[in-house]
């Protein structure tokens, strides 16, 4: 498997300032890659303007990797790179290229409808104010050395590692672990850098691989899980940023009553650069010291809570959240963010894969929270501060997000992913006014008598079969 290591870097004047001209030639080389491709696009977009014919446009500059790196071995000897860029490796101009060829790629995918995900704009040049600084290492020497505190890399040298690298050395000198590349990067002001390896991983196996174990997101309470041998687990929320937030905010106000890098001019609405003074300095350092903490424990108590829950369980099942339209809710985003549920799903996605065990995603429109997880009867509607479940049909009194739990868990051993429809289990139902996606209350099958909630006829469950096939037809014409 593909795994990386990551390690704090501890470099002196003369290797940072290499760093950070390593990260700036990939800024660079990307700038130019966009530039030497869009100038085509606007000049035939000219071209059309005067009335030319297609057949007579310029022609269109190709941006995938080869042609960009042939094109600027070409370039970089005669325009403004000839001074200064046999100063660095050739890395982190070929870091600029293939950044540059994956953003045009993630444009004409997004146009042409073929990616995921919100529509993407044309790639733009960084800031050299304000892009993040990174380079990647494919080639050349990449060594962890023997002494487990050093890290070589081309060009740069030697460079001393703030942590030991003695665990990831011995996998290489034992040969169960081959580096591919390594990528430098400043974040949390500090450097950092990042080895991908490919290493030989036994499989661990888990406490109680046979049974399945349903987790529910919130913000009070960070995960419920409800497991199939009945068993119930609280995870409180930490809630680090809200325990950060009046020392953030005292120190942010410091550093506003100080000289900083930009002025903004409420008149003419422009921004001006200007050199922020020490004490302006120092007092960003300081908060971003806290933003850094904050970070920094939320990740590890992250990492904690889902190591635990996939060392201990076979089956996991959580839910397909749309964080995104989640985090648009202003009461509620900053406290959504701070929980971190994208990346919990993220953890124990992979950290399943890790131990061969089985991560069951419900439907974004399955009703765990509306459906009686004893009867199986769905209410319509449950707002969302009602935080005690109660089942009009069986009785059933349970705290909301155990009930959701529980539905959650039931999912795995029924083998499917929930249908957006409480009680139906495996096939999807018509709902009033084509609201496929909005719950309907429903019965208890038990009490339906029909082996299906609510007794949905075979003809309306045909209706929507059709519906679907005449959809996926459109789609693809």
């Amino acid at each position: 498997m593909v795994q990386a290591f990551k390690y704090a870097l501890d470099p002196n004047a003369t290797q940072e300032a290499a760093l950070r001209s390593h990260c700036g030639a990939s800024r660079a080389a990307y700038n130019w890659a966009i530039g030497w491709v869009t100038a085509s696009w606007w000049q035939r977009k000219a071209e059309a303007s005067y009335g030319i014919p297609e057949g007579e446009l310029t022609p269109w500059r190709p941006w995938s990797l080869p042609a960009l790196r042939k094109e600027f071995n070409q370039a970089k000897k005669t325009n403004h790179f000839a001074d200064w860029w046999e100063e660095n490796s050739k890395e982190a101009y070929n870091t600029g290229l293939a950044n540059a060829a994956a953003a045009f790629d993630n444009y004409a995918k997004s146009k042409n409808g073929r990616r995921k995900g919100a529509r993407m704009g044309m790639p733009r040049f960084k800031s050299k104010h304000k892009a993040r600084l990174a380079c990647r290492f494919t080639t050349g020497t990449i060594r962890v050395d023997v002494d487990g505190r050093h890290v070589t890399l081309p060009r740069l040298g030697t460079i001393r590692t703030h942590e030991s690298t003695t665990k990831l050395q011995r996998r290489v000198a034992g040969g169960t672990a081959r580096i591919l590349s390594a990528t430098v990067r400043h974040e949390r002001g500090r450097w950092f850098v990042s080895f991908q390896v490919e290493t030989r991983r036994e499989i661990t196996r888990v406490a109680r691989p046979g049974v399945a174990v349903g987790v529910d997101l919130g913000v009070k309470v960070l995960a419920v899980m409800a497991d199939s041998a009945g068993e119930i687990r609280y995870a409180p929320n930490p809630k680090h940023y809200e325990t950060a937030l009046k020392t953030l905010k005292r120190l942010s106000r410091r550093v506003s009553r100080r000289q900083g890098p930009a002025v903004h001019d409420p008149i003419t609405g422009k921004t001006t650069r200007r050199e922020p003074s020490n004490r302006w300095r120092k007092a960003n350092e300081q908060r971003n010291r806290i933003h850094h903490r904050t970070a920094n424990l939320r990740a590890d108590a992250l990492h904690k809570l889902t190591a635990s829950i996939r060392d201990e369980y076979g089956t996991v099942v959580v839910e397909d959240l749309n964080v995104a339209g989640m985090l648009k809710n202003r009461r509620l985003a900053r406290k959504i963010a701070d929980a971190g549920f994208g990346e919990i799903r993220r953890q124990l996605t992979y950290k399943g894969q890790r131990n061969a065990c089985r991560t069951v995603v419900a439907s974004r429109w399955y009703p765990s929270s509306k459906t009686c997880s004893s009867c199986k009867t769905a209410k319509a509607k449950l707002p969302l501060h009602v935080r005690v479940f109660s089942c009009d049909n069986c009785g059933l009194v349970m705290d909301r997000d155990e009930n959701a739990a529980r539905n959650l868990a039931d999912l795995a051993s029924a083998g499917m992913t929930g249908t957006g429809v409480a009680g139906d289990r495996g096939t999807q139902v018509t709902k009033p006014r084509g609201a496929d996606h909005k719950t309907r209350a429903t019965r208890s099958s038990r009490k339906a008598g029909t082996g299906r909630a609510g007794g949905a006829i075979p003809q309306q469950r045909t209706e929507t079969r059709d519906r679907q096939q005449d959809t996926e037809a459109l789609t693809l014409w």
